[in-house]
């Protein structure tokens, strides 16, 4: 080497010693270069030691810049896992994605990759947060009620908390894009949870529109990170309590108490007007279908009547005694025909003029008895 032979006496810049040497030169003048031929000498004989040979020429060096150069190109290679996607970055910049499995870009400075994970699926809790003792490791839930408490369409306030689960959808997007993503989901979620909850009245949220919420939610969330180019996917919204305000929950219940009973009374009343309405409905129709009956049977004697008196009137015309006398004799029929009677003889002598009779329409009803005299209508 050039500086072997300055090892024992000095050199030229021995001459002139300066601060940074034995003498008291200005620096930057003369004599003051004795140090850095004193570590430049010190360099030379680290590098005899190291390097085989001496390192008396410089073949060896030439030797050693392929290898260094390969090694350097190796050290491009990189493994993307199947849960990841690889982002190369070319000088700090956005270059392009890579899929899972063994992948090259070009070695440090050039290009540099990152490797997120796109299938984890992540949580966010909204209104509560979950906090670890590490007394006994259990897992507690600490309400934050400046996220929970919101305010109803009806002007009802409302404990609200819910999860929000989500996945990286873009990885170039999720890097770059958005600072902090997990504080702008978390911002994103509890606008639309208030926005829903806005337009919506407190007794559907209570009981049966959780699910209508949870889809409203979902939607409006993965709108508004879209149009932030987040790079994020919501895959789930679960709303986690919905309840009233603590300081309200007595009132609450017993306001759903009255709302119970007013519906209990409601669904009484209805089924005994189910019950009673049906019953009234039949026994008006009975009426008048019996009525109808009625009339149609009048109608139809009277006409019956009628055409009978036709008959008999035509009779007459034609044998007015005849059937003066049969009328006389139906009539008679009519009259006597289920009455109890006494037949008296004026023309009988040494008697009372009772005719005794046998009477037949008894004989059915009992034994065989003597007549007597029985009290009737006198012809």
């Amino acid at each position: 080497m050039p500086w072997s032979n300055q090892s024992g006496g000095g050199g030229p810049w021995k001459q002139n010693p300066g601060p940074w040497g034995s003498g008291g030169g200005r620096p930057g003048g003369p004599g003051n270069g004795s140090d850095l031929e004193e570590l430049l000498r010190r360099g030379q004989d680290k590098l005899r030691n190291v390097i085989p040979g001496g390192g008396g020429g410089g073949g060896l060096f030439l030797l050693l810049i392929p290898v260094v150069l390969v090694l350097w190109g190796l050290s491009g290679l990189y493994t993307v896992q199947p849960s990841e996607q690889g982002v190369v970055l070319r000088f700090g910049k956005f270059h392009r994605t890579t899929p899972p499995g063994l992948n090259y870009h070009l070695p440090y400075p050039i290009e540099t990759v990152l490797t997120p994970n796109v299938t984890e699926n992540r949580r966010i809790d909204v209104g509560v947060r979950i906090t670890d003792t590490n007394t006994n490791r259990t897992v507690g839930l600490r309400p934050v009620q400046e996220e929970s408490l919101m305010l109803t369409g009806d002007e009802n306030i409302v404990d609200v908390s819910f999860s929000v689960f989500w996945v990286v959808g873009d990885a170039a997007d999720y890097l770059f894009n958005v600072q902090n993503v997990e504080g702008t989901i978390n911002a994103v979620a509890e606008s639309a949870m208030r926005e829903v909850i806005g337009r919506s009245e407190l007794q559907p949220i209570l009981t049966g529109a959780r699910q209508t919420t949870e889809v409203q939610v979902h939607e409006l969330m993965q709108t508004a990170l879209d149009a932030y180019g987040a790079g994020v996917r919501i895959t789930q919204v679960q709303l986690q309590k919905v309840d009233p305000p603590q300081t309200v929950i007595g009132a609450f219940r017993d306001v759903q108490a009255a709302r119970a009973d007013q519906e209990r009374l409601q669904n009484e009343a209805q089924a005994y007007a189910n019950r009673v309405v049906p019953e009234a409905r039949g026994e008006a129709a009975r009426i008048t279908q019996a009525a109808e009956g009625y009339r149609e049977s009048v109608v139809n004697q009277a006409r019956g009547q009628s055409d009978r008196f036709t008959q008999i009137y035509a009779e007459y015309a034609e044998a007015p005694e005849l059937t003066r006398q049969r009328m006389f004799l139906e009539t008679m029929e009519k009259l006597y025909g289920s009455m109890d009677k006494v037949i008296i003889d004026p023309s009988a002598t040494g008697t009372s003029g009772v005719v005794p009779y046998l009477p037949l329409d008894q004989l059915p009803r009992g034994p065989q008895r003597t007549p007597t005299a029985q009290t009737g209508a006198t012809r």
